[in-house]
């Protein structure tokens, strides 16, 4: 059987990822790699998929105008999506993989989604964080 914490880990040193918590009994990783934008990404495997998570902002007024734009937005985004957490007020993103035949370059493309969406919407996210 595929051991596919260890895949996953092996694939993120390869894309030069720095793994700064991981507990491998619970399948998860924290990741950093702040040129990119991506701080605190969590990742759990949990067969038979992977979870990607990273916390964006907190909403701090609900306007139609902030949810409008996230909305729009997730139809740019190439992998992953904006989400909302349980209570409504934080903007996450979250992306899913199948674990079984995931490949660098899948796992790379999502991670590049993300750096992507970061560094072209950084500005909207700022104002957004500040309403």
């Amino acid at each position: 059987m595929k051991n596919h914490f260890q895949i996953t880990r092996d694939f993120l040193l390869e894309l030069n990822f720095n793994i700064t918590r991981e507990n491998p009994e619970d399948g998860l990783l924290v990741i950093q790699k702040e040129n990119s934008g991506i701080r605190n990404l969590i990742i759990g495997v949990a067969p038979p998929i992977l979870i990607m998570e990273q916390f964006i902002f907190k909403i701090n007024n609900q306007s139609e105008k902030i949810f409008k734009s996230l909305l729009q937005k997730n139809r740019d985004i190439v992998h992953g999506a904006f989400v909302l957490d349980d209570s409504g007020d934080k903007v996450i993103f979250r992306d899913t993989l199948q674990v079984q035949n995931m490949d660098l370059n899948e796992l790379e493309g999502s991670l590049n989604s993300l750096s992507l969406l970061m560094s072209e919407y950084s500005d909207k996210i700022i104002e957004f964080s500040k309403y």
